[in-house]
């Protein structure tokens, strides 16, 4: 089966909605259990000014599979180079290369078109699958945070990875 990659938009409201509510997905992620299409329609809008952001969904047969996108983390002028991190696959399309994919696109697109130095994410501790997918892409852990989120009724700590451009730009 073909997978179509783009740009998000305010269709892909209630396929990522779907996406997010499924308990495999949202409980490696900080997304809340039942999420709201209305809530992910304005998202989506209020991405569709922003030229420092990319979103992208994959699609099987016209349903959001997977997504994955970047943000700038602070207004700062002395962090504009610093960028967010955020995937997510849908259960049966994990290790099957959609991540990697995403995970390519977005890099390419932060590094040589919206110049940004460094991308960074958090992953839960016991996430060995999404922090293999981050090592392959040269992301590398630079800390852990403790009790950092409530999942499922427990705390659970947050290892941060980072990724540094590996051939930033020079001048001529």
């Amino acid at each position: 089966m073909t997978v179509e990659y783009r740009r998000a938009s305010p269709a892909d409201a209630e396929g990522l909605a779907q996406l997010m509510a499924d308990p495999r997905v949202f409980g490696g992620l900080l997304q809340l259990p039942y999420p709201s299409v209305e809530v992910w329609r304005k998202r989506l809008e209020g991405q569709l000014e922003q030229s420092d952001t990319l979103h992208l969904v994959a699609l099987a047969d016209g349903a959001v599979i997977g997504n994955a996108g970047l943000f700038r983390t602070s207004q700062s002028l002395r962090t504009r180079h610093v960028a967010g991190l955020g995937i997510s696959v849908a259960h049966d399309w994990q290790r099957r290369g959609v991540g990697s994919e995403l995970m390519r696109r977005l890099l390419d697109w932060a590094e040589n078109w919206a110049g940004y130095l460094r991308i960074e994410l958090g992953v839960f501790t016991d996430n060995e699958p999404a922090m293999a997918l981050y090592r392959k892409f040269g992301f590398v852990h630079e800390g852990t945070q403790r009790a950092f989120a409530l999942r499922d009724g427990r705390y659970v700590d947050c290892h941060m990875m980072a990724r540094l451009h590996p051939n930033p730009p020079q001048l001529p």
